[in-house]
């Protein structure tokens, strides 16, 4: 008769296809995931604490370096958290110029999801065509701040700087190509059967494992839950937009693929009605020029690609900078959701469930 015995099998800390420094334990029946457990803390880097020793403004660089590959929502949500505590009003400009920089981050960030969860499964020519666009996204930021990845763009009270001369034009020409290549992703996945074969029913979770997980973003839409923070609790200029949410009822890796490449369109629709609506007048508010914030608490969310992005902050009303800092990040939380995700599948399944969640470690480990 035949006797199998269960085996342990560490994928990480450096594997190829984990996104970042993260170990996985397996435990295996032949190639059936048993069980699975994620190691984190390998890139930890203490951020909350460091920014204890900083001030507000200086803080305000390590939160480019929690999902790296959004920097710009990282930003908005910390500094919409130093404005909810300082009671300030942002001039409208600065409201909607935030809004459309931060769907061009949205858009950079989930398609470079695509690219490498694509090169993940095997399909190589959509990484190309993936990051060639988000290099056309790039180049605006660089227009903007300077910077390729980590932007550092807003201030307390509005914007760095006036929108530089011919990023409007920029940004059009982005708008008229964008659809015409995102029918070229399409064309390569949507209705590919060995693209299907991989992401249908792979890494099933329902409605209501995901809410018990607390689980946010295109991961929580694709299991059909009608959640975003953009609508629930509309901030900056996306209360006076027209969009719509995108979400999914198939609960699987397929459906959040959906969800996500949706959402791609949604943003465009975004940056065009942003664009179109630009106010004219101040780009920041007048604000003293080193920031001491009253004593007080304050929690503020806003939607990151990633999903329910918190910032917690506490200040004593003294110095200059925050007495603590605890950053809700929805790649930690979304990570849960891995081990019921991927027990029954096969080994090859994990690195595809993975790719759905689109965790970045500098978010989760912090």
């Amino acid at each position: 008769m035949f006797k199998s015995e269960i085996i342990e099998l560490n994928m990480g800390p450096q594997h190829p296809s984990t996104h970042g420094v993260l170990r996985l334990k397996l435990k295996l029946d032949g190639e059936t995931i048993v069980d699975l457990d994620p190691e984190i803390g390998y890139l930890h880097r203490g951020v909350e604490k460091l920014a204890e020793n900083f001030t507000y403004l200086q803080a305000l660089n390590l939160t480019d370096r929690l999902d790296y590959v959004a920097a710009v929502s990282n930003n908005l949500g910390y500094i919409e958290t130093l404005e909810k505590l300082g009671g300030i009003e942002v001039p409208r400009k600065a409201k909607y110029f935030r809004t459309l920089m931060t769907e061009l981050g949205r858009l950079s960030s989930h398609l470079l999801w695509l690219a490498t969860h694509a090169l993940d499964i095997g399909a190589m020519t959509v990484f190309l065509y993936a990051f060639r666009e988000r290099e056309f996204i790039l180049d605006m930021f660089e227009m903007v701040t300077g910077g390729r990845l980590l932007t550092t763009t807003f201030r307390y009270g509005g914007l760095k700087e006036d929108i530089p001369e011919g990023f409007e034009q920029k940004v059009r020409d982005f708008i008229k190509i964008f659809p015409d290549r995102m029918a070229d992703y399409e064309a390569l996945l949507t209705k590919n059967r060995i693209w299907m074969k991989r992401t249908k029913q792979v890494g099933v979770i329902s409605a209501e494992d995901a809410i018990n997980l607390g689980l946010s973003g295109p991961v929580l839409r694709g299991s059909g839950v009608r959640f975003d923070v953009r609508k629930a609790e509309p901030y900056e200029a996306y209360g006076e937009l027209d969009w719509e949410m995108a979400v999914q009822n198939g609960c699987d890796t397929y459906a959040r693929y959906l969800v996500r490449l949706e959402e791609m369109r949604q943003s465009l629709r975004i940056v065009e009605q942003a664009l179109d609506g630009m106010p004219e007048g101040e780009f920041r508010a007048k604000v003293p020029k080193v920031l001491k914030l009253p004593k007080g608490e304050v929690y503020h969310t806003i939607e990151a690609p990633k999903g329910e992005l918190g910032y917690y902050l506490i200040s004593d009303g003294k110095g200059t900078g925050p007495y603590r800092l605890k950053v809700r990040g929805p790649s930690f939380v979304n990570l849960q959701g891995l081990k019921p995700m991927t027990k029954g599948h096969m080994v090859a399944d994990v690195v595809a469930v993975i790719g759905t969640l689109d965790v970045v470690l500098g978010e989760v480990d912090r």
